[in-house]
């Protein structure tokens, strides 16, 4: 069987500017081409789209995953294809990937098997330079802070309430807490300093939500850096940052088109984490694509508990975006994982496992349609290993729950194994039954209770308890008035709790805060949780060993 790399390293793609004429009508003097395979569509085009009708938006979420991924980016590709396949003007929207999982442990982002965006090796890799615009644009307010203060501290910074950290898009735990400034007296002050993976950053958020040019400069100008002797917060705006800042992301905020295997037009554009920030691509690709196409699927990161609630209670809320219908992936290993096999074991089959397990696919089921409102469909992503007694019983348990399961091959058939799903999810738009889109909660509600609406609603936790330092931090968050912004929580994606080792559905556990952080610019304050990282670690053999550059300059080893 082929790798993903091989089947991405085999494919006859189709010139950019031919993709984006014949299946979206752009002409190729929008286009900014990066060599033959992508293209950054200009903005100022984009922007005279506006008023076209907006076609049908297709959001993808999951279940809990295993530690491998249950395939959702893969299942997003699967499903543009078949869409396409039936004749119908599809878009697949998508985050671009961080280097640190590609060199850690998940590997590539790009989709697998026979649906994936390509080329596979650019988008995994450097691509457009996005990453590389974000790191120095976040760098660059880093840089002059500490130069403020070097020179004489005019605004009266508090060096000790400095919070803005710089940021790599690699995985390295040994640049999470550092200090600065050593050496003397010309090499700054010292202080203790940090380091955030890229997509992990405010910036990275703030790129994925903004609307244009102005509103990016105007959201940085937002952000608060730290406090004054007196506990006045200082802005991006107050050091003058936002400004140059804004320049080295001027290029980068155009959206990237890249295409599917079967030469189904993709954007791929921005890249948050879900479990330790906002999870979803960027608001100007979605609003772009969804006047380019009649039908747009996107993804949210990790489970509906993480990505699809920051894709509602964030993106939506901010953009005014609306999803005309859900598809929640499932495979049978994630519910046998969810139903106590290790995960290490999972090829058996195991009927008493699978139902078990059902409960954690049950409650996302309920979030997605009960509290966020959002007619939905299961696609269940087979593996070889699927048995057809268990794939026979997770049919039955979801049409017990009132929601029809589409099994789908789209791994090994493309967009042919995802016909059913296609048919479905067209079936779902056209009688999406009697639900209304709603948040998990109002604006009005102070951060305190948001974060326990979060807890009870959709995790099943009893209560939120806080280190000392986070709830003083949150008083003081709603005394300066942010107590009308939503809530980012970041904890781990394989379990509702904020204890990786619970798995399938726990209840009555805690939501353990030990951080906030304030995201003025993004709009949102984030709740670090449990043992979660926002600059993550290597494993003990990260995916960087197998990933070699063979002597005819092929690259091999991405998955």
């Amino acid at each position: 069987m082929l790798s993903d790399i091989e089947i991405a390293n085999a494919a006859e793609l189709r010139p950019i500017t031919e993709v984006a004429l014949d299946e979206l009508g752009i002409e190729p003097a929008h286009l900014v081409p990066y060599g033959h395979h992508k293209a950054k569509v200009d903005l100022r085009y984009l922007q005279s789209l506006e008023g076209r009708p907006l076609g049908k938006l297709i959001l993808m979420t999951a279940m809990s995953p295993t530690p491998a991924g249950e395939g959702k980016t893969t299942t997003t590709v699967g499903l543009a294809d078949a869409l396409r396949g039936l004749g119908l003007r599809t878009m697949a929207c998508l985050r671009e990937p961080s280097m640190g999982p590609v060199f850690g442990m998940k590997g590539g982002a790009a989709g697998g098997g026979w649906s994936q965006v390509v080329p596979m090796t650019d988008i995994n890799l450097h691509f457009t330079g996005d990453f590389a615009a974000i790191a120095a644009a976040n760098n660059l307010l880093a840089t002059l802070i500490d130069n403020h203060v070097h020179h004489g501290n005019a605004l009266g910074i508090d060096v000790r309430s400095v919070d803005w950290k710089r940021v790599i898009d690699l995985n390295d735990r040994a640049l999470r807490d550092v200090v600065v400034g050593l050496g003397g007296l010309v090499n700054g002050y010292p202080r203790e300093d940090g380091f955030d993976i890229v997509v992990a950053s405010e910036l990275m958020a703030i790129f994925c939500l903004t609307e244009s040019w102005a509103d990016l400069k105007r959201r940085i100008g937002d952000i608060v850096v730290g406090y004054t002797r007196e506990k006045k917060p200082v802005t991006a705006r107050d050091l003058e940052a936002h400004g140059a800042m804004a320049v080295l992301l001027r290029d980068a905020l155009a959206p990237n088109l890249v295409q599917t295997l079967e030469h189904t037009p993709a954007f791929v554009h921005g890249g948050p984490f879900a479990n330790i920030a906002h999870g979803c691509n960027s608001v100007i690709a979605t609003r772009a694509a969804l006047r380019l196409a009649d039908y747009v699927v996107t993804e949210a990161g990790f489970g509906a508990d993480l990505g699809a609630e920051k894709f509602v209670d964030i993106k939506c809320r901010k953009s005014g975006l609306r999803p005309d219908a859900a598809v929640v992936v499932a495979t049978v290993r994630a519910l046998k994982f969810h139903g106590g096999r290790d995960a290490s074991d999972l090829g058996r089959e195991d009927l008493g496992a699978v139902e078990r397990g059902m409960e954690n696919l049950a409650r996302h089921l309920r979030n997605v349609r009960e509290v966020y409102g959002i007619p939905c469909v299961v696609a269940l992503n087979r593996f070889p290993t699927d048995t057809d007694a268990e794939i026979a019983q997770v049919i039955d348990l979801v049409d017990d729950l009132g929601v029809r399961t589409h099994p789908a091959t789209h791994f090994v058939d493309g967009g042919a194994g995802a016909t059913d799903l296609a048919k479905g999810v067209l079936d779902l738009l056209e009688n999406p039954g009697p639900m209304e889109f709603s948040f998990t909660y109002p604006d009005g509600l102070p951060l305190k209770e948001k974060a326990e609406t979060l807890a009870h609603r959709l995790y099943g936790a009893s209560s939120v308890t806080w280190d000392g330092k986070a709830k003083r931090r949150l008083d003081r968050l709603e005394a300066d008035g942010y107590g009308g912004l939503p809530v980012c929580v970041a904890k781990t994606q394989y379990s509702f709790s904020t204890d990786a080792t619970l798995r399938g559905a726990p209840s009555g556990h805690d939501l353990h805060v030990r951080e906030v952080r304030l995201s003025a610019g993004a709009g949102f304050v984030v709740l670090v949780c449990g043992d979660v990282m926002t600059m993550p670690g290597l494993p003990a053999k990260p995916a960087a060993a197998r990933i070699d550059l063979l002597d005819d300059g092929t690259i091999v080893g991405l998955s």
